[in-house]
């Protein structure tokens, strides 16, 4: 079980979207979560290998990821 506080224009928009489409809060948090996973898994593997095979000297790490 999670349990999350959002914003509460982040609510009013979710409590929206759940009268529009006759689905529950949970049942769309579940599924933006399910989504933002599968969208970033990928992206934080390859970071993770990158950093892995990274020496201090090669590369940095920056807010948009690690660079040359």
């Amino acid at each position: 079980m999670l349990g999350i506080r959002l914003e509460p224009e982040l609510e009013r928009r979710l409590d929206w979207l759940a009268d529009a489409t006759g689905r529950s809060k949970s049942e769309l948090a579940r599924e933006a979560i399910r989504r933002y996973l599968e969208a970033n898994a990928e992206e934080a593997r390859r970071q993770s290998i990158l950093a892995s095979q990274a020496t201090e000297s090669e590369f940095v790490s920056d807010d948009t990821g690690w660079t040359r």
